[in-house]
């Protein structure tokens, strides 16, 4: 096992950009930068041996300035919706960035964890990213400490582990947002791709994709994924919730969490036969279809657009935040934040 450490570009402030390749001995490499924490590349062979990147991105790291779609990066604070762009903790309102609608998305588009430069510290297997966030930042309060670690092991299994901490109460939310294709991520459409949700329930939504406060059953309804389907099964039915966020873009709820890891989702490729496996300690998942993929050129050339990546981004729930009956995602002081995500690929 080795890190391999490549020059990616320079920052806006004359930083070096980097990227750190880890490569195990089955021929598995994940190239992460330090620019958002992103996972660049994904390479991951086939039953023949085959490999293929298997993730959306670009091939430079000036290029992730611009990353409308926010391919494979760290978002925070703040991963997903905030119900208009504003929440209280022990009576004080904390405004945020207005930039979905009404509404929060991602805690700020210029100024969020996808686009810092964060430290890095290599590992003989692994990349650990780590920041400083002062108090007040994009709104958020508490002067807080993220870390971030990326572990491949010999198994073709990609670890995220987070940890943050603040000396002030705060919302922290946070995810990857990887869009992965199993077949390659030049190869198209996502929506022949089979998917398996261990997830009983999801959180219904209302126009800004913001959760109404119920857990409902996914039995009956087109996101019922207890069992394998196609995601382009039923992602063009004319329903109101799928008609909102132009397909799949919720929050599914995972079955006996805990806070221990458990497997929540299996992805199969049609053309490549290649399966992932996904494990959160985390409560939620969002799955988003990429239903709105702007066209942008992307690695290799590749020019991409709707659907042709998915994300499976481990989560609290959407505006949890207001919501008491959601886990909550309130940290500081003595309870700091702490998850494990793992994807595991097998031929």
């Amino acid at each position: 096992m080795a890190v391999e450490v490549q020059e990616f570009g320079k920052a806006k402030d004359g930083r070096e950009i980097k990227l750190y390749v880890i490569k195990n001995k089955k021929g598995m490499q994940a190239a992460v930068t330090n620019i958002g924490a992103v996972l660049v590349k994904l390479l991951v062979p086939d039953a023949k041996g085959t490999l293929d990147d298997l993730v959306l991105g670009f091939d430079k790291g000036e290029d992730y300035y611009n990353n409308g779609s926010f391919f494979g990066a760290v978002v925070g604070p703040n991963a997903n919706r905030i119900g208009g762009a504003s929440f209280e903790i022990d009576g004080v309102k904390y405004q945020l960035a207005v930039n979905d609608g009404p509404n929060n998305l991602h805690s700020d588009y210029e100024k969020g964890y996808h686009k810092a430069i964060w430290d890095a510290q290599v590992g003989e297997n692994s990349v650990c990213f780590s920041l400083e966030d002062t108090d007040g930042n994009m709104g958020f309060p508490g002067n807080k400490k993220v870390q971030i670690t990326y572990t491949l092991d010999e198994n073709n299994g990609l670890e995220l582990h987070y940890h943050a901490s603040s000396d002030k109460k705060t919302v922290l939310n946070l995810t990857n947002h990887t869009y992965f294709n199993l077949d390659g991520h030049g190869s198209g459409s996502i929506e022949g791709h089979e998917l398996t949700l261990n997830c009983s329930k999801y959180t219904p939504v209302v126009a800004g994709a913001i959760p109404t406060g119920e857990q409902a059953p996914v039995a009956g309804t087109f996101m019922d994924f207890t069992s394998p389907k196609v995601i382009g099964k039923e992602i063009n039915e004319p329903w109101e919730q799928l008609l909102l966020t132009k397909g799949y873009d919720h929050n599914w709820i995972i079955d006996g969490a805990d806070g221990k890891l458990r497997q929540f989702a299996t992805v199969k490729g049609p053309k490549s036969g290649r399966v992932m496996k996904a494990y959160t300690t985390l409560p939620g998942v969002q799955f988003y279809a990429g239903n709105c993929i702007a066209p942008v050129k992307g690695k290799d050339g590749v020019e991409y657009g709707p659907r042709m990546g998915l994300c499976l981004e481990t989560q609290y729930y959407p505006d949890t935040v207001h919501q008491p009956d959601f886990p909550s995602c309130i940290f500081g002081g003595d309870r700091e934040y702490d998850s494990v995500t793992v994807y595991r690929f097998e031929a």
